[in-house]
């Protein structure tokens, strides 16, 4: 879980600060993440 928030913070400060554009293998990235932490907590 905490590295799940770790990367969106990080995927937000590159896009606000760095400028850097977030693509499709991001968002894909970020969507297997959340069915991982949805996976793991699964009770």
């Amino acid at each position: 879980m905490q590295e799940f928030i770790s990367l969106i913070v990080f995927a937000v400060f590159s896009h606000l600060y760095l400028k850097e554009a977030l693509r499709w293998n991001h968002l894909l990235g970020f969507i297997l993440l959340v069915v991982a932490v949805y996976v793991i907590f699964m009770k």
